[in-house]
């Protein structure tokens, strides 16, 4: 819903994470038919000159997109069906839009917090759900390293009274 991200911002973005390698992916999900071309030709334009020019490539041709949709509401469908592993959420109220967020592994809010400020200053760990993982799993944090039993206790009664079912 920012047709004012400028188109550089939004190309060096995707470009960052499409030089990753071959089978990276760059999606940009946006209601502005205006932005996805103005990207989309901006890519074509750079991409050639690049010095890793083949994996960006490959990557673009076949596991990135740019998506435009209706509305934000339906951008907030797509994110979520994706589940990607980084999502910048470039909305007017990224404070706000959040909350309709589910499935993702690292969310950086607003064009302030690119998401070079997660990867290699911020501090969160950077080992993330990848490939639509973020549907049922979480970034690694400390949780996954702290040990926990379950623990039952049944009164006298209770277990009386719940023996049959339970045989």
């Amino acid at each position: 819903d920012r047709e004012d991200v400028p188109t550089e911002y939004l190309v060096r973005d995707l470009l960052s994470q499409a030089e990753h390698d071959p089978e990276a992916g760059a999606i940009l999900v946006t209601t502005s038919e205006t932005q996805a071309a103005a990207v989309r030709k901006r890519l074509f334009e750079l991409v050639p000159t690049l010095p890793r020019r083949e994996i960006l490539e490959a990557s673009f041709s076949h596991r990135s997109a740019l998506i435009v949709v209706e509305s934000l509401k339906e951008t907030f469908e797509v994110v979520n069906e994706l589940a990607p592993e980084h999502l910048e959420l470039l909305t007017q109220n990224p404070l706000e839009d959040i909350a309709q967020i589910r499935n993702a592994g690292a969310i950086f809010l607003g064009a302030d917090t690119p998401e070079p400020v997660g990867d290699y200053f911020a501090g969160p760990n950077h080992t993330l759900p990848t490939s639509g993982c973020a549907k049922f799993a979480s970034p690694l944090g400390v949780p996954d390293f702290v040990k926990t039993s379950s623990i039952l206790r049944y009164s006298p009664q209770r277990l009386r009274q719940d023996g049959p079912d339970i045989i």
